[in-house]
């Protein structure tokens, strides 16, 4: 069984995809940016602000499907420059405790409206 899941506290998909898809017990969540769906701007200060921006709308599409983020086993993080790891990395720690789940962070050459950061994720109910 496949649901769809959407959140109108996060971005609105730019492209033939949807914000999560909910298989069974788990939710496969899109790559979210640092937009904010509530002002229509995209958040383009410090990489700490658009990271949090990118958790935000993470939390609005599990929140939706009844989970948090206790529920996440995998997240995959693009970022557009590796220098930026160490501040991107206490930004996104600070929404895990002790739980924290499995992940990868690759360096890409460009993201979706040029953003600096892409975060997706996975979770269990």
């Amino acid at each position: 069984m496949k649901k769809i899941i959407t959140s109108d506290k996060a971005p609105a998909p730019i492209g033939p995809y949807n914000q999560a898809i909910l298989a069974g017990n788990t939710l496969y969540v899109s790559g979210q940016i640092p937009f904010d769906a509530a002002s229509g701007n995209l958040i383009n200060g410090s990489i700490e602000e658009e990271t949090h921006q990118v958790m935000k709308n993470l939390r609005f599409i599990l929140e939706e499907a009844g989970m948090d983020f206790s529920s996440v086993v995998k997240c995959s993080i693009f970022i557009k420059n590796m220098d930026d790891f160490g501040k991107i990395n206490e930004a996104y720690g600070s929404y895990f405790g002790d739980d924290a789940p499995a992940r990868e962070t690759v360096e890409v050459a460009r993201l979706p409206k040029d953003v600096n950061v892409e975060i997706s994720c996975i979770a269990v109910n």
